[in-house]
C-alpha cells in the first residue's frame, strides 16, 4: 500500500473529518494536502468560516501527514492563527514536516482560498509511538 493509499484510509475513517466534507487531494512522507468546500454549516454568526472548522480543516492535514511514515503519532500540541476571514469557495490545507525526530515531530500547516491567500498558519507536534526495542509491552501504558 502507498503513502497516499494509506492517507485516504486513515481520512475514510474520521468520521469527524467526513461529516465536515475534507476530502484528501495528495499525501507523501511528512507532507499532505486537503481540502474544504465551505458550506453553511460551517460559518459563524459573523458569516465567516468558523474557526473551528478551520482548525478542523489544519488539524487534518496535519494528523495525515504526520502519520504518513508508518508509525503511529498522536498531537501533543497544536496552535492556529488566523490571519484574515474566509466567505466562501474552497479552502485547502497544506501541511508540511518541519523537522522529525524519533519520538517527536513538527509541522506547519498553510490554509489558503481558491486564490492562494492565506487564511491560517498552524503548528502542530506529535508523538511518535515506537515499538520497544526488547518486544515487552511497555509498562506505562494499561
Amino acid at each position: 500500500m502507498t503513502v497516499a493509499d494509506d492517507a485516504e484510509q486513515f481520512l475514510n475513517a474520521d468520521r469527524y473529518a467526513q461529516e465536515n466534507g475534507i476530502e484528501l487531494i495528495e499525501a507523501g512522507a511528512g507532507h499532505a494536502r486537503v481540502a474544504m468546500q465551505v458550506q453553511p454549516k460551517h460559518l459563524n454568526s459573523h458569516g465567516t468560516v468558523h474557526g473551528g472548522a478551520l482548525f478542523t480543516l489544519a488539524d487534518c492535514a496535519f494528523a495525515i501527514a504526520s502519520n504518513s511514515h508508518g508509525i503511529p503519532a498522536a498531537a501533543i500540541n497544536a496552535s492556529i492563527s488566523y490571519l484574515t476571514a474566509a466567505r466562501e469557495g474552497r479552502l485547502i490545507a497544506v501541511a508540511e514536516e518541519f523537522a522529525k525526530s524519533k519520538r517527536l515531530a513538527s509541522y506547519t500547516v498553510i490554509i489558503t482560498d481558491e486564490h492562494e491567500n492565506r487564511i491560517a498558519i498552524f503548528q502542530g507536534m506529535v508523538f511518535r509511538k515506537q515499538p520497544r526495542d526488547d518486544g515487552e509491552k511497555d509498562r506505562r501504558r494499561p
